[in-house]
């Protein structure tokens, strides 16, 4: 066997990590407190899926195929259900499956399916009856008989749900529903967990009775009985290969005259008598409220997975070295600044991403609880509106970034960014999907555009906007004047003031053609996000009140580099409104370098504060040794050997070893032949 080489050469190359992580000059716990106030409890997660067996997820996962990802996903499931029977709540649940999400996002989506789609659907539109028969007596929220999934999508309907085909037809005289796919472009398509998992479906459809047609509502369906054999009317399939996330099963289902009772419509906002007669209540538009904790989910799946992410990328440009001056130690590649400026801002964003993101989530938890209270109901109903704005603009915007993080950080990883080990390849294609499911997002932002514009309206017209909208009532600055030295509040307010003259224009030119600008509610919905991150995060640096001063530092850094970063990167609209002009741009843009400098040897620092162990980030490119070409190295024999003849080896061989042609056309051309042809 040839020798190979068992320790790298470099004898620096295994310090870089080290050596920076020992010039730290923050407390990296108490950082990693001011993002997560929930830290302890996360430690305690991350030991128990990295320590258990079947949850932890190695190295081979990248080499597994389709049926071996839904397999493995299925025993994960079924481990995961020894922990739902002993948490103290539904929430504590979520938060560890969130964490697991980080290294195996599949997994979590298939059973999200049924906890967060199927089940919140029912408890949003359910009567209690409902909603204890459906997930308590049944076991739903405890992963036991019914399992289910989500018939919202249509092959020929996603972001219209008003336009969906499917319909539900009453039968008074036998109380009943007929459920019917009347077309093929009524196939419910791309539904998690149909092709092999679910037995139940919340089914979107259209309301027929006495004739008319009520619009689309949801109803409970069994799709397969307890044999899993699907009951008569239902044929489903498997929609094949995706770009990623393979561990999820998802299907196409249509039925045909499938009879399901009266009271498997969920009747929380619309009832029918027995004679068909159907009465909705005016709050029948929230019953959407289902979709949003797939949103909120997602922005704080942004934060935790670009943590991942960032962690990676920095960790090898920090030990990769490449070029340099002749005659003396290569670069690391983390002190070119450009690599810096690929890198580090997204670093910014995950940072701010943290308060963001539980804000929103502590909004969400309160205003569903308020909901299913039904407590002071016109005032939860005005927040709800405005949480579908914000969670619209920051889902879009973020998922939209933190894919354009992973493909930067693949890129900056040069050729071994593109191996699996990097993580990163099929964390792009696991991520991608972010960016159309549950509201795609070009259709989120400029409707969530179009509601900043007539909030904005309003506001001028004297009405109190909510909380998240109260900018819309303050004065802009006039000129944007930004530099180290500016107040913190001057990075939040050159927000507001940018969202306030957009707008104002959009507001000017629009006249009812909302089309018409439809480019100002994409960017009214990106700016939204950005000062909703930077107003949290500057809330959070303010009420840390304990935060020492070198700690309060690195985050201002980074609170400012975010800032800066975008006014630079939308530098544009800024001079088009007046706010910036081209010495003021310069500024910033000289600011931009200066805070990159600034933060660059905090780096090590910063990442390390996420604490996320190796098994959970998951990558030959990103432990924490630092140690990457001993890591890369060691997982590819590990899981490849060395040498072995390949399972293909007759085929290669019979190439190599062919006869020349004479002797392959045995003899049909040779002279001989051909003499005797000729007589």
């Amino acid at each position: 066997m040839t020798p190979y080489a068992t320790e790298f050469t470099k004898s620096n190359q295994k310090t870089f990590l080290q050596q920076e992580r020992e010039q730290t000059s923050f407390d990296i716990e108490k950082i990693n407190k001011f993002l997560d106030p929930n830290h302890e409890q996360t430690q305690i997660i991350f030991k128990q899926i990295v320590n258990d067996p079947i949850l932890m997820t190695g190295r081979k996962f990248y080499d597994l195929t389709k049926p071996e990802l839904r397999e493995l996903a299925v025993k994960k499931i079924q481990r995961l259900t020894a922990y739902i029977e002993t948490e103290k709540s539904v929430e504590d649940f979520e938060q560890r499956i969130s964490y697991l999400s980080i290294a195996d996002p599949g997994v979590v989506t298939r059973v999200g399916i049924n906890l967060a789609l199927f089940c919140n659907s029912v408890k949003g539109n359910g009567t209690d009856d409902q909603i204890n028969y459906w997930l308590v007596e049944r076991g739903t929220l405890q992963l036991k008989d019914v399992y289910g999934c989500f018939a919202m999508t249509e092959l020929g309907h996603g972001s219209n749900v008003a336009g969906l085909e499917t319909t539900a037809t009453y039968n008074p005289e036998t109380k009943t529903f007929l459920i019917n796919t009347p077309s093929l472009s009524a196939t419910k398509w791309w539904i998690g967990g149909a092709a092999h998992s679910s037995n139940h479906a919340v089914v979107f459809a259209r309301l027929i009775s006495q004739g008319k047609d009520h619009g689309v509502k949801t109803f409970v369906v069994q799709l397969r009985d307890s044999n899993f054999d699907l009951l008569p009317g239902v044929s489903i399939g498997d929609i094949g290969k995706k770009m990623g996330r393979d561990s999820i099963d998802n299907g196409w289902i249509q039925l045909h005259n499938v009879e399901i009772p009266k009271d498997y419509l969920l009747q929380k906002f619309t009832q029918i008598d027995d004679d068909g007669t159907v009465h909705a209540t005016p709050l029948e538009q929230i019953a959407y409220s289902a979709l949003l904790q797939g949103r909120v989910s997602m922005v704080a799946d942004s934060h935790k997975h670009g943590a991942r992410f960032s962690t990676i990328g920095l960790r090898y440009a920090i030990g990769r070295q490449q070029f340099g001056e002749q005659g003396k130690e290569e670069t690391q590649i983390i002190d070119y600044t450009l690599h810096q400026y690929r890198l580090v801002p997204y670093l910014a964003l995950v940072y701010l991403l943290g308060p963001g993101s539980q804000k929103l989530d502590s909004d969400y938890k309160k205003i569903m609880s308020d909901l299913y209270e039904a407590k002071n109901i016109m005032k939860t109903i005005n927040e709800l509106k405005d949480l579908f704005v914000s969670s619209a603009s920051l889902k879009a915007s973020n998922t939209w970034l933190i894919s354009q993080l992973i493909d930067e950080t693949r890129q900056a990883c040069g050729g071994h960014g593109y191996h699996a080990y990097s993580g990163l390849g099929q964390a792009f294609s696991d991520w991608s999907v972010q960016q159309t499911w549950e509201g795609d997002n070009n259709v989120l932002s400029i409707n969530a555009g179009r509601s900043i514009i007539k909030y904005y309206e309003a506001a001028q017209r004297g009405k109190k906007q909510g909380a998240d909208f109260q900018y819309l009532s303050e004065e802009p600055l006039t000129k944007l004047n930004l530099s180290e030295d500016s107040e913190l509040d001057t990075y939040v307010k050159a927000w507001s003031s940018i969202i306030v003259k957009v707008a104002q224009y959009a507001l000017s030119i629009a006249k009812g053609d909302w089309e018409s600008v439809s480019q100002e509610r994409l960017l009214l919905s990106k700016f939204h996000s950005h000062l909703y991150l930077l107003k949290e995060y500057f809330n959070r640096l303010n009420s840390s009140t304990d935060l020492p001063s070198e700690e309060r530092k690195v985050l201002v850094l980074l609170f400012k580099l975010y800032s800066a970063f975008n006014i630079d990167k939308f530098s544009g609209t800024f001079l088009q409104t007046g706010l910036l002009d081209a010495g003021g741009l310069t500024k910033i843009q000289g600011l931009v370098k200066s805070l990159l400098k600034q933060v660059r040897p905090h780096l090590t620092g910063l990442t390390d504060a996420f604490k996320y162990p190796d098994a959970l980030i998951n990558s030959s490119l990103g432990c924490y040794n630092g140690d990457f070409f001993n890591n890369y190295f060691n997982d590819v024999t590990e899981n490849y050997g060395k040498g072995d003849k390949p399972p293909y080896l007759n085929l290669l061989q019979g190439m190599l070893k062919r006869d020349d042609p004479a002797t392959r056309l045995s003899g049909a051309r040779s002279e001989e032949t051909l003499e005797k042809l000729s007589n």
